[in-house]
């Protein structure tokens, strides 16, 4: 039975047969086999069907909860059993936020130094993503904010402070300012992250607040896209120091505060909130813990730069 749930996971999650099946490496005719015995074996109706997908029954709703809660313990199990017999050892998938992906080898890094027999793979993904993806167990963990919108039932680890910075080549408008306001800087040639990046709904809420409305003339979901653009001298940006910091950019590059208000947003990380955790992501909650214990850092003495509690 633990297979089919992993399917109708699977299928609630991307809301399609045909690619429900491709994510878990079976064909379409499979799928659905194992999706009505499941319906068979439990007595209910778990989709909708016509032509397509046309989503969950409350029976399936019902079902799709249990359905991750026994996946979940399922494959805490699992490892348990691995880890016991051979240490700790397989594989973690991250899905972060694009402003927090420079961050991320502060945390694997030592990770992997820890437990070399532990691999990596990290994807970039929304906020909103993030979440999704944690909830239907696509991810093992993520980094996103943890201030700034709901986030639900999750375990989180506070890992730095992202505080906005207007960042555009020297010799271009306000580039010789020490600081500057929000509503200064939405007058200027700006590239922005798309609307559908939490970073970019936070910009946009900011602007609202000092009365105006940011109108970029280049949006992507690529910091390099944006980073790229800066180079040139044509456009500005806003984005945390530290992620600005990580490309290495040349002097003529400058990083301006950005005050009235001195934002600053709380990043972490984040895993399904359930004990026992798998050992892999306890392991991960320890050394993010671990790091952001040693951090040299106050939080209640925060700087006009990002304030990172991994060090």
């Amino acid at each position: 039975m633990i297979d089919k749930l992993e399917f109708f996971i699977a299928l609630a999650g991307v809301g399609h047969f045909g690619r429900a099946a491709e994510e878990c490496g079976i064909s379409q005719p499979t799928l659905s086999a194992a999706i009505r015995q499941l319906e068979d074996q439990l007595g209910v109706v778990l989709v909708v069907r016509g032509s397509r997908y046309q989503g969950l029954t409350p029976e399936g709703q019902r079902v799709l909860e249990w359905a991750r809660r026994i996946v979940g313990d399922t494959r805490t199990m699992r490892e348990e059993m691995r880890a016991a017999r051979r240490g700790l050892a397989g594989h973690i998938r991250i899905a972060v936020i694009p402003t927090a992906l420079a961050m991320v080898p502060k945390l694997t890094e030592p990770f992997q130094k820890r437990h070399p027999d532990v691999t990596f793979s990290v994807t970039s993904r929304t906020s909103l993503q993030v979440l999704s993806q944690l909830e239907n167990l696509e991810i093992d963990a993520g980094i996103t904010y943890l201030d700034n919108e709901p986030l639900g039932r999750v375990t989180t680890v506070p890992l730095y402070s992202e505080r906005y910075h207007l960042i555009a080549a020297a010799g271009t408008p306000l580039a010789d300012r020490e600081t500057v306001t929000w509503k200064e800087v939405s007058g200027l040639r700006l590239c922005l992250l798309t609307p559908d990046m939490q970073n970019r709904r936070i910009i946009n809420k900011h602007m609202t607040e000092a009365g105006v409305w940011v109108k970029p003339t280049l949006e992507s979901n690529s910091m390099i896209v944006l980073f790229s653009h800066i180079r040139t001298g044509q456009w500005a940006s806003i984005m945390p120091r530290n992620v600005a910091e990580s490309f290495g950019f040349p002097e003529q590059i400058r990083m301006i505060p950005i005050a009235e208000p001195d934002a600053e947003h709380l990043v972490g990380l984040v895993a399904t909130h359930r004990e026992p955790h798998t050992p892999l992501v306890s392991a991960l909650l320890h050394e993010a813990r671990s790091r952001a214990a040693a951090s040299a850092f106050d939080r209640n003495f925060l700087s006009h730069n990002e304030m990172p509690l991994l060090t």
